[in-house]
């Protein structure tokens, strides 16, 4: 068994900072790729940002030089340093991680995800 804990959610007002960490707990044999994606209401799910095992970042267009993911690859954890938040980041944020289990069996895996909310 497997499971993505996330945390670090909450409300920010404009241009203020939040860090989401999630962490990947159970019957790991190794992590490849972890991402951070979001849902606002009524929009699909899009991608924020992932980072590989060996540390390279990519990320969406309207988070660059605002958004930064890390990971510790120790604590089978990922980090979403967000700063300079707009009303339009406002959305339910989801990790992700590509779990190779102990059987050697690999699958996607998702958080239950983390309400961000910038208001005023």
């Amino acid at each position: 068994q497997v499971q993505l804990v996330e945390s670090g959610g909450g409300l920010v007002q404009p241009g203020g900072s939040l860090r989401l960490s999630c962490a990947a707990f159970g019957s790991i044999f190794s992590i490849n790729a972890m991402g951070w994606y979001r849902q606002a209401p009524g929009k699909e799910r899009e991608l924020v940002a992932t980072i590989s095992s060996g540390g390279t970042t990519e990320y969406a267009d309207h988070v660059k030089g605002r958004f930064t993911i890390s990971r510790d690859n120790a604590k089978n954890t990922v980090y979403l340093q967000m700063n300079s938040l707009e009303p339009e980041d406002t959305a339910v944020y989801y990790c992700n991680a590509d779990i190779v289990r102990r059987t050697l069996a690999r699958a996607p895996y998702w958080g239950q995800g983390t309400q961000v909310t910038v208001s005023s």
